[in-house]
């Protein structure tokens, strides 16, 4: 009888090790990279796309997507075998705030998309299913670049679109690699295309080059200068032509801007008042460009956005408005009318900077000359009642976006 069990014990053990085996060394095993500070940058720096799940361990909704993510890793993996193509990776974002911290995580799960170590602006929200995950990767792996067969292809091109245009000997060139690089972070930003071998010839009297075609029919090409092989100047350079520096902000991409982390400096215009949008684009370049990475600039359309107006003791009659949104207040601009008034838009950025926009808010203006103790004194008092309208405290950008978008 012993020595039955004891056979039987041996077949089962057997058995366990066979299919430990097998689970081990079968094809898709999710592979699931967990980050943290010591690895994070050279995984992601060395992955052509990576898809990043940050999450918390204690959120039902985090613990609701770990099986699915794995499910999709694997058949992701299935399709593209090369671990440095694509990759799916986690940040426990309670054990690792610092990353969190450093992409802006605020709300869990967060699924973000990297190009080449760079974070892209727009993160994935699409169902959180397997079959869509896998797709959305799929997506992301079509050739961003556009090979035209004919020069006239190019002087067709949609021009309500920016448009990036290569002239090249051979794909099998660092300069092509570079575009191609450049084309796979900015492809939601603009359109890239590329003549390659004989159809560019005429083209490429002095070498491979780069041309950038602006939106609207009349506006003349643009003409890249840098060195082709330098990924950091061509992404600047192109980044610079694709991404306008005063964006519209909209009920479609609000929540992406939001998510960006910086604060807002808006211009409210009528739609059709294109003059004071001109106007603001060439004040925001001529004052603000130094201030690029550190806040938002954008426009809206006054009908569409009442309700962020009435926030601030607006309406549509009183457009054009600026006004700042840090994300906790609004602060608007005294006068659109001094705008071109040397560094007056400049202050006021800078104001939101130094916490004096925030200070005044709560305390009212602050003394202009003050005996020691006195500024102290003022601060400690009841404040004075603001002429802001704030928010309530339930009440967040979102819900004004969605009850502006469903009231229209």
């Amino acid at each position: 009888m012993k020595q039955l069990i004891h056979s039987v014990n041996l077949k089962i053990r057997s058995i366990t090790i066979i299919l430990l085996v097998m689970g081990l060394s079968s094809p898709g095993q999710a592979e699931i990279v967990s980050l943290e500070s010591s690895n994070i940058d050279d995984v992601l720096n060395n992955a052509g796309v990576a898809l990043v799940n940050f999450y918390a361990d204690w959120c039902r909704f985090s613990q609701m997507l770990h099986p699915i993510f794995e499910e999709a890793s694997n058949i992701v993996r299935e399709e593209f075998p090369d671990t440095k193509q694509v990759v799916f990776a986690r940040v426990d974002c309670d054990q690792h705030s610092d990353i969190a911290q450093r992409y802006r995580i605020t709300k869990y799960p967060t699924l973000k998309l990297f190009r080449n170590g760079m974070m892209m602006k727009r993160e994935y929200r699409g169902q959180r299913s397997v079959t869509a995950i896998a797709d959305f990767i799929r997506q992301q792996q079509v050739d961003p670049v556009k090979e035209v067969h004919s020069l006239e292809e190019i002087t067709s091109v949609d021009r309500s679109r920016r448009n990036i245009i290569g002239f090249f000997e051979t794909k099998d060139s660092n300069n092509y690699h570079t575009f191609e690089k450049v084309a796979n972070i900015l492809r939601d930003d603009c359109t890239f295309l590329a003549a390659i071998g004989e159809v560019s010839a005429s083209e490429r009297f002095s070498g491979d080059n780069v041309i950038y075609k602006p939106m609207g029919e009349s506006a003349p090409d643009m003409v890249y200068l840098g060195s082709l092989t330098n990924f950091d100047l061509s992404y600047a350079w192109t980044q610079d032509k694709c991404v306008p520096l005063v964006r519209e902000i909209t009920f479609e991409n609000g929540e992406e801007l939001t998510e960006e982390g910086l604060p807002f400096l808006i211009l409210f215009h009528i739609k059709e008042d294109t003059e004071s949008l001109e106007k603001f684009q060439h004040e925001v370049a001529r004052q603000l460009i130094s201030e690029k990475g550190s806040i938002n600039f954008l426009h809206a359309d006054c009908d569409k956005f009442r309700h962020p107006l009435l926030h601030i003791q607006k309406t549509p009659a009183d457009c054009p408005v600026i006004a700042i949104d840090s994300f906790r207040h609004m602060y608007v601009f005294p006068d659109f009318k001094d705008l071109s008034v040397p560094a007056k838009l400049r202050q006021f950025v800078l104001d939101l900077h130094s916490g004096k926009l925030h200070r005044e808010f709560h305390h009212g203006p602050d003394p202009t000359d003050s005996t020691p103790g006195q500024e102290e004194k003022e601060v400690a008092s009841s404040p004075p009642e603001s002429s802001f309208q704030k928010l309530a405290p339930s009440e967040t950008r979102y819900t004004i976006l969605r009850r502006d978008r469903d009231e229209l």
